[in-house]
């Protein structure tokens, strides 16, 4: 327990943050699906201002601070009981998941949040020390209640052979092949080719920052049903931005 005890003990981290919320859009159901926390600087400055301070002894501390300020946060936010909440974790920032998940829970108790509405996103752009110790939190996570997500999928080192390792819940796939896709054929294939392996790994997919009606249209037609960008609503700080675009329900969608 060592690195825990470290975390709950250790000193006040030397800067603040606060978070920004951004909505996830399911099309199929015309409706809000959930939200995703993103860290801001205190006067909502992008992530990279708070990351780029972090040092590895901070690691511990930040990643319990910032999952709790995210769940009292939307606690006081959310109207929906359904809707989801979506937090991004550092992997090796987390020593034995079932002792470091402990304050996320505390958190969610006092904030009258419901605990299997959370979702925990872990992201692959960024080399893992140890994938077994990831295939662990995964493992625990999942038994625990919570749904997990693989973030930036297509952008990162390990793709198809981590994604089939841990099987999350639900994949993130990457702007960069969003981008632009309406005039890509390259970029079509691709996506509607892991559209296809997902739902036969029955793993959801949600394509983000799609910024245009014409990327959406592509991406509807591969069958994907959940969304995030700026075409939707950019991330308010310690609030909920309105929707700027809502689309029809897929009438495919029995």
């Amino acid at each position: 327990m060592g690195k825990c005890q470290a975390c709950s003990e250790a000193s006040e981290l030397p800067f603040t943050f606060k978070m920004a919320f951004q909505p996830i859009v399911d099309v199929s159901q015309h409706s809000i699906w959930g939200y995703e926390a993103l860290v801001r600087g205190a006067k909502g400055e992008g992530a990279h201002s708070i990351l780029s301070q972090l040092t590895e002894s901070q690691l511990y501390r930040f990643d319990q601070a910032a999952r709790v300020m995210a769940i009292e946060t939307a606690g006081k936010l959310f109207d929906d009981p359904s809707a989801r909440l979506s937090i991004n974790f550092m992997p090796n920032a987390v020593y034995e998941p079932k002792a470091c998940i402990q304050k996320s829970l505390a958190a969610a108790r006092r904030a009258d949040f419901p605990a299997r509405n959370l979702m925990f996103e872990f992201t692959e752009n960024e080399r893992m020390n140890d994938p077994a110790h990831v295939e662990n939190i995964v493992v625990t996570y999942k038994k625990l209640g919570f749904l997990t997500a693989l973030d930036d999928f297509g952008a990162g080192y390990a793709g198809l052979s981590l994604l089939a390792r841990l099987q999350p819940d639900l994949i993130k796939i990457d702007m960069e092949l969003i981008r632009n896709i309406h005039v890509s054929q390259a970029k079509q294939v691709i996506i509607a080719g892991l559209a296809s392996m997902a739902r036969d790994l029955n793993i959801i997919v949600l394509a983000e920052g799609v910024e245009s009606e014409a990327e959406l249209t592509v991406l509807r037609a591969a069958g994907i049903k959940l969304f995030q960008g700026y075409y939707f609503a950019k991330p308010a700080l310690m609030s909920l931005p309105p929707i700027d675009n809502m689309p029809k329900a897929d009438s495919m969608v029995a």
